[in-house]
């Protein structure tokens, strides 16, 4: 625990210590969901490990008798122990973080609500990468009036790095070559061993890793699942069945390994007609680069030293998005808002991520992989400001160096320095 990298969630833990008697922390393997909730826990017990398994079988109540706070570790393996901390807490003896990497093949008889407070823990933001101290806080964003400055040397190659260093803490500092193998190393574990054990034996792994290359090329899209089916199968007229491919989503999105946008359609809204498709992204950018099968060079000009050589320019975009989107999404979490995108059902106008508060507080965040973006790059901004009023903060996240408002009061925000 000496090398632990705090986490948003960590702020979040602590301003909620003894309040709340069991927490779930859920999420892709490897997240670091285990090594947070470690830090707090005074036992430990593995649900993947046979003999913690039996002894709770032969003995429920030891749950309730080992020190507390008490750690469940990857509780959907053995199901029945969420009832047991859920019987537990009912009778107020204890507290329990349970933390998960899939969605149990067999639910609990009684879904915990009220008792078991959840929270999605995804990799690592661009926050906890200690890349640059943020200085544009979305908490105050949301609350208005937020101070737009700081500067920092961060630049677009070295954004292209972080799309290829997987948010896994683990895996994050490793060496290149030594990512790409763990990487390769975790989706032929999702393949081999993940898809049995939530139920589903895959029959022909090449067809699912071909699935899941094509989801990676539509990121920060919303391609149709059908036009995802015709990329992964070019030209074959023997496509798997559509509810082959249902199955692969079901069970991806059960590992916590799908991490789309939902629309955003807000009620009592002047705005019309918006499309309702989710916006595609895997958990982490680093696996959608590793299935295409591309690294930051690749990335950064073309794999024949070309720019935008096999499309990396609109790739590289999509997979900045995508680092983006999921930071932002952890730093929501913290301020209690949701993350979605906006598009009109024609496409004319679109938000990359439109963040809203439970008081109806929404910040609208365009990404640009420009510098200093230009009144082209923020007119769908512009638009929605003409729909929603001054109600809607305006920011444009980029690869720049410095942080500022634009003439016409649109933020302009490095993306390292966008936090909590």
């Amino acid at each position: 625990m000496l090398d632990y990298r705090r986490r948003v969630l960590d702020d979040i833990l602590d301003e909620l210590a003894g309040e709340l008697p069991a927490v779930e922390l859920y999420g892709a393997k490897g997240v670091g969901k285990t090594a947070t909730a470690t830090r707090r826990a005074r036992s430990i017990l593995r649900c993947d490990q046979e003999g913690d398994v039996s002894l709770l079988r032969a003995d429920p109540d030891r749950i309730r008798r080992l020190d507390h706070p008490l750690l469940v570790d990857e509780w959907q393996r053995w199901p029945a122990v969420w009832d047991l901390v859920r019987r537990a807490v009912d009778d107020h003896v204890g507290s329990y973080f349970l933390t998960g990497s899939a969605a149990p093949v067999e639910a609990p008889s009684h879904s915990g609500a009220g008792r078991v407070v959840a929270y999605r823990m995804r990799p690592l933001s661009l926050a906890e990468r200690n890349l640059a101290a943020p200085t544009v806080s979305l908490r105050q964003l949301l609350a208005g009036g937020a101070t737009i400055d700081g500067t920092t040397d961060v630049a677009l190659p070295d954004y292209v790095d972080e799309i290829t260093a997987p948010g896994f803490p683990d895996i994050h500092d490793l060496s290149p070559r030594a990512r790409t193998a763990r990487l390769e190393g975790y989706v032929h574990a999702i393949v081999q061993r993940s898809f049995p054990e939530q139920g589903l034996l895959v029959k022909k792994p090449r067809a699912l890793r071909a699935w899941l290359a094509a989801y990676a090329a539509a990121t920060a899209t919303t391609t149709s699942y059908s036009g995802i089916l015709d990329a992964a199968t070019p030209g074959e007229s023997d496509k798997p069945a559509r509810s082959t491919v249902q199955a692969y989503r079901d069970v991806l999105a059960d590992l916590w390994l799908l991490d789309p946008l939902p629309a955003w359609l807000p009620t009592g809204s002047p705005l019309k007609r918006l499309a309702k498709a989710p916006k595609h992204q895997l958990a982490d950018p680093a696996l959608a680069a590793h299935l295409l099968g591309v690294n930051a060079e690749a990335l950064l000009g073309g794999r024949d030293g070309r720019p935008g050589a096999r499309g990396s320019g609109l790739l590289v975009g999509a997979l900045f998005e995508s680092l983006v989107a999921v930071s932002v999404a952890t730093y929501a979490q913290a301020a209690d808002a949701e993350v979605a995108h906006l598009r009109t059902e024609r496409g004319d106008h679109e938000v990359d991520l439109v963040v809203e508060r439970r008081d109806g507080r929404v910040v609208a965040i365009e990404v640009k992989l420009a510098a200093a973006p230009t009144d082209e790059d923020v007119r769908h901004l512009r638009w929605l400001r003409q729909q929603c009023g001054d109600a809607v903060e305006l920011v444009v996240v980029t690869t720049g160096r410095h942080a500022y408002r634009r003439p016409d009061g649109i933020a302009v925000v490095p993306a390292v320095l966008l936090g909590p």
